[in-house]
């Protein structure tokens, strides 16, 4: 078939228009999600008993106290538990062992949904006890995985942040995150919000195979650029990173960040604790059966011969020739691309408000 014969097929004859445009009186849109109907071809192929299934849960509260000193932040929000981006080496997957599930195909099957947790969030920021300080987006789960579509909790407490003008900092892997663009611009604005996209990899094929559902690379990069465009600053977040899988790619990475507008970037070695060693390593093996041994062996190399890391300062970056490596070549990417030039200001606390009224009616 010539060109031209592909370009008559493609043109609707009879008819002069060739688009059909929103019209802008109308509240509501349609358009075509090529990334959710993905999702939807995705579920579609497995059988009921392997799909996705949502239980609501009802916890008492909803901000965490985090504990750990290496992280940099002392609260955060889950919003869900599970996650169904279903990324092999996740550290979250250990937990959902609490909650009588499996770290394996139940972490990302069996999603626990808090619905109740706009209502939980209000009530606590509405205390007079509370002291603003930045919350975080979530730590053991993506606040942004395909369940927030249907059930948008990540869009409401947003909302409320934004009411209160609370600090928010929000780690994601989903492009999804543009949804809430107009909430986002108004917390930046403010000087309230932070924003990390995680990016593993350029490579679209290694994608699917780690991380299957989370957004494709070429969607968070364009979240990158669009966040940025909107005057929102990004950090990219490199993780994590793989001896022998996405090592090499740092510097590519360190690029597509910058060339989008990223301001910053970051990085964490991986580590596989608890059962994520044993997933990781079936997985490693069926996908990349040639090369797993020396996968799993360079892992190990940074750990101290282990694929298990616990200790405090050490189990992010890790330690032994091969992560002093890794550490210099980040260093000279983000030198090399102009990222890090400066540091943040932190978030500002001193415009918090407890607004006048019943917001509880809301819910």
């Amino acid at each position: 078939m010539t060109p031209k014969d592909k370009s008559r097929i493609l043109h609707k004859r009879g008819r002069g228009a060739q688009i059909n445009p929103q019209n802008p009186f109308f509240k509501h849109e349609y358009k075509i999600d090529p990334e959710y109907l993905e999702y939807c071809h995705l579920e579609e192929e497995l059988p009921e008993s392997r799909r996705t299934k949502y239980t609501e849960v009802f916890p008492k509260t909803i901000i965490n106290k985090v504990d750990s000193p290496d992280l940099g932040f002392s609260w955060s929000i889950n919003p869900y538990q599970g996650c169904e981006h279903g990324c092999t080496y996740c550290y979250a997957r250990n937990s959902h062992e609490y909650w009588g599930f499996s770290a394996g195909t139940d972490f990302e099957q069996q999603i626990l949904v808090k619905k109740s947790a706009p209502e939980l969030l209000l009530k606590a920021l509405s205390k007079k006890s509370w002291t603003p300080e930045t919350i975080v987006l979530s730590g053991n789960t993506d606040c942004y995985q395909p369940a927030e579509r249907e059930f948008e909790i990540t869009r409401k407490i947003l909302e409320i942040f934004n009411e209160f003008n609370h600090p928010v900092s929000i780690i994601t892997k989903n492009s999804l995150i543009l949804r809430d663009l107009d909430l986002l611009k108004s917390l930046s604005d403010k000087n309230l919000l932070r924003v990390t996209l995680s990016i593993t990899t350029l490579n679209e094929t290694l994608r699917r195979a780690m991380e299957p559902r989370t957004s494709s690379i070429s969607n968070r990069l364009k979240a990158v650029e669009l966040l940025s465009a909107a005057g929102i600053p990004v950090n990219v977040n490199f993780a994590p990173i793989i001896p022998g899988l996405n090592s090499h790619e740092i510097f590519d990475l360190a690029e597509a960040a910058a060339s989008r507008g990223a301001v910053s970037a970051s990085y964490i070695l991986v580590r596989l604790n608890g059962r994520i060693a044993e997933l990781f390593e079936d997985w490693v093996q069926k996908e990349f059966k040639e090369s797993s041994a020396k996968v799993l062996s360079q892992i190990k190399a940074t750990h101290g011969g282990s694929l298990n890391e616990n200790r405090w300062k050490v189990r992010m970056i890790g330690e032994g020739k091969y992560a002093e490596q890794i550490a210099r070549i980040f260093k000279l990417a983000i030198k090399k691309n102009g990222l890090n030039k400066f540091e943040f200001e932190p978030l500002c606390t001193d415009r918090f408000i407890r607004p006048n009224g019943n917001q509880l009616n809301l819910f």
